[in-house]
């Protein structure tokens, strides 16, 4: 399961003192003047970079409970250093420290890492997703012994051979296809003959050589793959955002059913919006509460795309980064003030002075263009990546876990606020 948010019970409340200083709020044209005084977000390190350990260039943050402790611990490829990382939570009143973290694997050139009990013993593994010149995807085997998480000689990697130098891999998601055989893997790739396809496991999932690929479709290059039933007919569907190529853009791929699957059967394609535009990573969820699914995607041009969701399709509605940002690149949904009403989190590349990381609030709908944008980065880093809202210090509002790339900020989370 793809978790994007969860509140935490308020009695695992921290204890640490709270620093607020003054931070400033950019408003998109049409919408009124916010307070003029916001509280900081504190930037907190869960995992810094280290180039002796292979801990450079963060990449991507995926989230899982790995320990059963109830908390949601933190997996990352660090894609200039080789690194797999895995960073144990440590709960509300140790979250502003570093977590403790191990490496789980070394590789090459990794974009992805996602947690997943591929072998169904009980125990969450890792799956890693390689280009540049590996173009491999990888397992990292976690030991049966939950005890020894922490130690990495207890973890074993292995590559996938069916899909070895293949294509650039960017990204996996964990699903159950096929009905047999526990967990599969829908994986996708940019560059030549990239494409969408799922890993199919075998009677023995340890044995790696038996993994089935089956291409579902050809692709430029791909961002997000995310999981959900999109024509509620009791399966789970792909939506896909595509980057590049003659059919980039934003789309979902219809799952025909484990029966149909084993048969390798087509998944039809349905478009959704963003034709055209070079679009990064997507979110989903219900942002004008109508009861249906919405889906964001960041974009170039300066904007993030709002896929409405309607009785006969999909409407598509431009929203404006704030601080004249090129383009987008992370993006996610939750009610960051506690008002009930979703709100936007962007995660922006560019000028690190203009502090990438903000959320937006509308006012009214959001096909409105009355959107409040409030600052939540300082001013350190530029190419920040996927995000998740996690209630991390135990105080009933979400806070905002994020990685950087290029100034090696490493994994980190940043404090809301609000009281």
């Amino acid at each position: 399961m793809d978790v994007r948010y969860l509140i935490l019970p308020r009695k695992f409340r921290g204890t640490d003192a709270l620093l607020f200083v003054l931070a400033s709020s950019t408003l998109l044209p049409g919408t009124p003047a916010p307070s003029a005084e916001q509280p900081a977000w504190q930037r907190h390190t869960i995992d810094a970079a280290d180039r002796a350990q292979g801990k450079r260039g963060a990449d991507g943050v995926r989230v899982a409970d790995i320990n059963g402790d109830g908390r949601l611990d933190v997996t990352t490829g660090w894609e200039q250093g080789g690194a797999i990382r895995v960073a144990l939570n440590p709960g509300p009143a140790a979250s502003r420290r570093p977590w403790p973290a191990v490496t789980v694997g070394q590789v090459r050139s990794p974009e992805d890492a996602v947690f997943v009990d591929l072998d169904s013993d009980g125990q969450l593994d890792v799956v890693s997703s390689c280009e540049g010149n590996t173009r491999e995807v990888f397992v990292h085997w976690a030991p049966a012994d939950r005890r020894r998480q922490r130690d990495p000689k207890a973890w074993t990697t292995g590559s996938i051979p069916s899909v070895a130098k293949k294509q650039a891999w960017m990204y996996a998601l964990p699903m159950d296809i096929d009905g047999r055989n526990g967990v599969d893997l829908v994986v996708g790739s940019k560059g030549p003959a990239a494409g969408v396809g799922w890993l199919e496991s075998p009677e023995n999932p340890r044995d790696l050589s038996g993994w089935k690929y089956h291409r579902l479709e050809n692709a430029g290059w791909i961002m997000s793959l995310e999981p959900h039933d999109i024509d509620k007919d009791g399966d789970t569907d792909v939506v896909v955002s595509d980057r590049r190529g003659p059919r980039r853009g934003v789309y979902w791929l219809e799952n025909p059913g484990p029966a149909a699957a084993r048969r390798n059967s087509k998944w039809p394609r349905h478009d959704i919006g963003a034709r055209g535009v070079e679009v990064l990573f997507l979110a989903l969820g219900d942002l004008d509460q109508d009861g249906r699914l919405d889906v964001l995607t960041a974009a170039r041009e300066s904007r993030l795309l709002y896929c409405r969701r309607t009785r006969d399709g999909w409407a598509e509605h431009s929203i404006p980064l704030p601080d004249t940002f090129r383009f987008g690149k992370g993006v996610a949904i939750g009610d960051m003030d506690g008002n009930g009403q979703p709100d936007v989190v962007m995660a922006n590349r560019g000028d690190p002075k203009k502090r990438a990381v903000s959320w937006m609030s509308y006012r009214g709908s959001p096909t409105s263009g009355n959107w409040v944008t409030t600052r939540i980065s300082d001013a350190a880093g530029s190419k920040f990546d996927l995000i998740q809202l996690i209630d991390i210090d135990g105080d009933g509002d979400l806070d905002v876990m994020s990685c950087e790339e290029v100034a090696n900020l490493g994994v980190f989370w940043y404090e809301n606020p609000r009281k």
